[in-house]
């Protein structure tokens, strides 16, 4: 198995976050001696209970290959921190991903970033204001970072499109279950001017938990967060 093999299969368990397996790796080295390492090593790592140890003994390899054939599927990328392509903005967050999943392609320049959020019911005025934003800060070099939500989000994303800037979308379920589903064809136009990416598994759906973690990488992404209407 491969490290970025590990990386994903480890992202796959659920409970761990980048915290946990910053102090598995300062015990194990390697993600791959974690998934090879007994229950009773494991859980004399700090903060790793029974249940996480269960876990990740019981991992199995198919639940990978099925990964990374889904992977294939959809034609994605998958980024760790290991990589030059891991936008720098999000390593300096206490908690950044472990993999992102990436469809289209994330630049350096993506540092210079500014996100433009709110509500999912936006008024006829919030939904404009958001566009313009987007599109004339679009103008200035920034890329624009939004959540792709119903509403001020995805006006957004429009607006950086119609000015041909570039936009990324953070989503807050896996691939196989892009939300809202009517903004699948967005997504696509997004991936090809910039890049819609989730730390979540490809199967992971849209739960309501999902979306505070969807949130710190909206921020960490960007240099400032603009909220058009709340």
């Amino acid at each position: 198995m491969t490290r970025i093999e590990a990386l994903v299969s480890l992202n796959m368990v659920s409970d761990i976050g980048s915290i946990r397996l910053k102090k598995l790796l300062e015990y194990f080295h390697k993600p791959e001696n974690i998934l090879k390492a007994s229950r009773d090593k494991l859980i004399a790592v700090s903060g790793i209970g029974e249940k996480i140890a269960d876990k990740i003994c019981f991992f199995k390899k198919d639940d990978l290959d099925k990964e990374l054939a889904l992977v294939k599927k959809h034609n994605l990328e998958i980024i760790t921190q290991d990589d030059t392509d891991y936008p720098e903005n999000l390593k300096n967050i206490p908690d950044p991903p472990i993999v992102l999943y990436v469809k289209g392609r994330l630049k350096v320049e993506d540092k210079f970033s500014l996100a433009i959020v709110g509500s999912r019911r936006a008024s006829f005025y919030g939904l404009s204001s958001a566009e313009n934003f987007a599109a004339e800060l679009s103008g200035f070099g920034f890329t624009i970072i939004s959540g792709m939500a119903r509403g001020i989000d995805t006006y957004a994303h429009k607006g950086a499109l119609k000015a041909a800037g570039r936009t990324i979308a953070v989503m807050g379920s896996g691939f196989k279950h892009i939300y809202p589903e009517e903004n699948k064809e967005v997504a696509e136009e997004i991936a090809k001017r910039g890049a819609v990416i989730s730390e979540f598994p490809i199967d992971a759906e849209p739960l309501k938990q999902n979306f505070p973690r969807r949130n710190r990488v909206i921020s960490g992404l960007a240099l400032g967060v603009l909220v058009v209407e709340a």
